[in-house]
């Protein structure tokens, strides 16, 4: 691992703590509300948020569908005592039936999707209902290769991890002393039976993190990277993520439109 992705801990706890209170501070808003997947990252978000608001404050949510790992509902509810959360279980696979039912064939990324999207709803109609912010629980890794769903996981109101690569977030995990159980669990979205993240990307977390390293930080060319060992396969494939993602990190697109007028201001007067 280059030296530049080991991260001081105690000091990236202090910012990302500050960081929370001081964007809910901009907010009419004193509380948050987060999903808890029984994963690293939703653990490391649950005991941040505690921390920098209180548990008094913290909303966590648990919403598994039918498929989803026991082990992993279990270590979400874990966290969720541990830090004395506002807790509550939320069964979306009647929701998720009900939509489904009239369509004939559906593929996993599709239904992956829809459930990603079904969470983020219920995260924020829990928001509304408590006067909280959403805390979103991505890392910089899955944000830069679009490892999210767009308006599901994606469309939160903070991102407190967005800034740390997936082995950085491990280190901080360590830091925090979340669960063994969970820091050495096989990450994934727990979205169909099988699925780990690195099955789908086709690499490891280690790898990712350092090619995007050297590619987003560093600012490298695949040339570069090459003579530092990195397979050329592996570099294209973190380069055609990047590329065919970035919709999913931008802003709606809107025209520049000048309203009630056919013509841009003062174009008349250049005749």
């Amino acid at each position: 691992m280059p030296r530049q992705l080991k991260i001081n801990a105690a000091r990236t706890e202090k910012r990302i703590i500050k960081f929370i209170r001081e964007e809910l501070g901009k907010t009419p808003f004193h509380k948050a509300v987060l999903g808890l997947s029984g994963g690293i990252d939703s653990a490391v978000i649950a005991r941040l948020t505690a921390k920098a608001i209180g548990s008094k404050n913290t909303f966590s949510l648990i919403l598994p569908f039918r498929n989803s790992s026991l082990g992993n509902i279990n270590d979400a509810k874990m966290v969720a005592k541990k830090l004395s959360l506002h807790n509550e279980i939320i069964n979306i696979t009647p929701m998720l039936k009900a939509y489904f039912k009239n369509f004939s064939k559906v593929d996993k990324i599709r239904l992956g999707n829809k459930i990603a999207r079904e969470r983020m709803s219920i995260l924020y109609d829990v928001a509304k209902k408590e006067k909280a912010m959403v805390i979103g629980t991505s890392n910089k890794t899955e944000l830069l290769l679009g490892y999210f769903t767009k308006y599901g996981d994606g469309g939160v109101d903070l991102e407190p991890l967005g800034s740390l690569y997936k082995t950085q977030v491990y280190q901080l995990a360590e830091y925090l002393k979340i669960s063994e159980k969970i820091i050495k669990k096989t990450p994934s979205a727990d979205l169909w039976k099988g699925q780990t993240d690195e099955g789908e990307l086709g690499l490891s977390y280690q790898e990712m993190d350092e090619i995007l390293y050297f590619l987003v930080d560093c600012g490298y060319k695949k040339n570069r990277i090459l003579k530092l060992g990195y397979p050329e396969k592996k570099i294209k494939g973190i380069e055609f993520l990047l590329k065919n993602s970035s919709h999913k990190r931008n802003a709606a697109p809107i025209p520049k439109l000048y309203p009630f007028t056919e013509e841009a201001p003062g174009a008349g007067a250049q005749r």
